[in-house]
């Protein structure tokens, strides 16, 4: 009788053991893994355009390694550092939620890496699945700097669109046949604009349209009646770009790692900082032809740029009875809007839609606690003396926000903000309107000159934001893709010429607005945004045009603790790079 007992009980045990374990591993499956990677920062020999380049590269590989995790793992990233350049890396639209000692930007959140050193970059991916992308975050080295991260939905969670048969990063990137980190210092000791781009990139090949680079061109190989995911990255410095395939509709379903209502269309448009999920559905049959797969810049300024075009190659896999090579076959070319097709732009961003679903619901503020009015773009600082400068009537081109040209610190910003010692280091006196009022779209005022600081705007914790951002047409008037650190924002509203309180605000969409992490301020226009301020630490917001963010085309949030202990920021781990 007892030994009967006994042994109910113990099966009883084990049974209870097995639905624990089955329990755990269903919750372990969910709940994410931890998955390593190492970044070694070393130089390359690349050869492009017939010249040989010596390049900073991670693992010897340009562009960079794909990252690739699943919504809820963790990620822990080494970097080690063996250049004669300080190096941090950004994890671009990483929402960083309590965890800003890895969000990478030099002098913001961390003193950068110096050369023989490394850090642990430690972050969790929460709430997000998609595409983003890694950067280097100092000078410009971001330009060869840089790769994809792949965040795939949880275990057993389908994408809202069809399952794609195959999944395909696209980058966009910038080439420069000399070095840029040359170039950037001596425009920035002369007050000039730095010189433009050689070439535009596509997963680092410039394509056969540009001389000796026939042999650079990325290949894409399709099978006929088959759906294509193309993760489009735009990591160029400073351009946005068309992109487009011969013959082929394209599918936006997701842009900045944020599913979207689904539409069609011929044309994609994408600034740096970018990303965008497109599905490529191949033709049922094989077609007797090769389709070029081409990108070139949107440019609206007055500023010279680089107007030429990068070219990869769409390419069906042909039956092995089919004895035509494809080389043979016609090269057929999308038809690209022109440089400056402003119509073509605001079109395309009007479509950009959240799901605004049960699902993946588009939690925009209703209520707003503060807010803000900036003004973005160019400007002026003097020239020093016994010196000749090369901006307009001898003066240095300079960028603003509220006309406050940013000034980097020499230590870290988010150190001085934890440990409270600001002092000699930023003030939280930034102008939350312009200092002075002017039709900000119409004749400049007489004086362009900026001022310059270290200045930031504090916000308490779970702060809902609405912050307009308004070009102006000192020097001239420009789009400017402005990246938010930190936060992800919905896009309420946009406009042109100068923005009107009274009128636009009844125009907001605050049902399905875009959510991302970088927008574009448009040419000569408006655009309004709003977060929710739910995530302490010290938070970047700058142009993603490299050279309007080294003009001071950036500034600060500073988001304090909350009360509860899941709302405030951690102490710095003890690898923190020393300035």
């Amino acid at each position: 009788m007892e030994f009967s007992f006994l042994k109910t009980y113990n099966l009883f045990l084990l049974v209870v053991f097995f639905l624990v374990l089955v329990d755990t591993l269903a919750l372990a499956k969910h709940e994410g893994i931890t998955r390593h990677y190492k970044f070694n920062i070393q130089m390359q020999n690349v050869t492009r355009l017939c010249q040989t380049k010596n390049i900073v590269t991670v693992n010897g590989k340009f562009p960079g390694p794909r990252i690739i995790a699943r919504e809820g793992d963790r990620l822990v990233i080494k970097v080690v550092n063996n250049v004669q350049y300080n190096v941090t890396i950004h994890w671009h639209g990483v929402r960083q939620l309590r965890s800003g000692w890895a969000d990478g930007p030099a002098y913001i959140t961390q003193c950068p890496i110096q050369r023989g050193q490394s850090y642990v970059y430690n972050f969790t991916i929460t709430g997000q699945r998609g595409t983003l992308f890694w950067h280097a975050h100092i000078s410009w080295l971001r330009v060869t700097l840089y790769g994809p991260i792949v965040i795939l939905p949880k275990k057993g969670v389908a994408y809202p669109f069809p399952q794609p048969f195959k999944e395909v990063p696209i980058l966009f990137g910038e080439w420069w046949k000399e070095d840029t980190e040359k170039i950037i210092n001596q425009a920035l000791q002369t007050g000039g604009a730095p010189n433009i781009s050689d070439a535009y990139t596509i997963n680092g090949l410039p394509g056969l349209l540009y001389n000796c680079s026939a042999k650079d061109t990325f290949k894409l190989k399709v099978k006929p009646g088959k759906t294509y995911l193309l993760r489009v990255v735009n990591a160029a410095l400073n351009d946005e770009l068309f992109f487009s395939i011969a013959n082929h509709n394209l599918t936006v379903v997701e842009v900045d790692a944020i599913y979207v209502k689904p539409f069609n269309t011929k044309i994609i448009l994408i600034t740096p900082g970018q990303t965008t999920n497109i599905l490529l559905k191949t033709k049922h049959f094989h077609p007797n032809a090769t389709f070029l797969m081409s990108a070139r810049p949107y440019a609206t300024g007055t500023a010279s740029f680089d107007n030429s075009t990068t070219t990869g190659i769409l390419e069906y896999h042909q039956h092995s009875n089919n004895t035509k090579k494809s080389n043979k076959f016609p090269l057929l070319k999308p038809k690209l809007p022109i440089f400056n097709d402003t119509t073509f732009a605001t079109s395309f961003v009007k479509k950009i839609r959240s799901l605004a679903n049960v699902k993946y619901p588009a939690n925009v503020p209703k209520k707003v606690d503060k807010q803000f009015f900036f003004t973005v773009g160019l400007g002026l600082n003097p020239c020093p003396k016994n010196q000749t400068c090369q901006g307009p009537n001898n003066t240095k081109l300079a960028a603003s926000v509220n006309n406050v040209s940013f000034v980097q610190p020499n230590v870290a910003l988010l150190q001085s903000h934890y440990f409270n010692q600001s002092k000699g280091v930023y003030t939280t006196d930034f102008p939350v309107n312009p200092p002075f009022k002017f039709n900000y779209t119409g004749n400049p005022p007489n004086n362009s000159f900026v001022i310059s600081g270290t200045k930031v705007v504090m916000l308490p914790f779970n702060t809902s934001v609405e912050l307009v951002m308004q070009d102006t047409s000192i020097i001239s008037a420009e789009s400017h893709p402005l990246h938010l650190h930190g936060f992800n924002f919905f896009v309420v509203g946009q406009g042109f010429g100068n923005y009107n309180s009274s009128k636009d605000p009844a125009n907001f969409n605050l049902v399905d607005p875009a959510e991302r992490n970088t927008v574009g301020v448009p040419s000569g226009g408006w655009v309004a945004i709003r977060f929710l301020a739910d995530n302490p630490g010290v938070w970047f917001m700058h142009c993603h045009l490299e050279v309007h963010t080294s003009w001071g085309l950036k500034m600060v949030w500073m988001v304090n603790d909350g009360k509860g202990p899941k709302q405030k920021l951690p102490p710095p781990p003890a690898d923190l790079p020393k300035c």
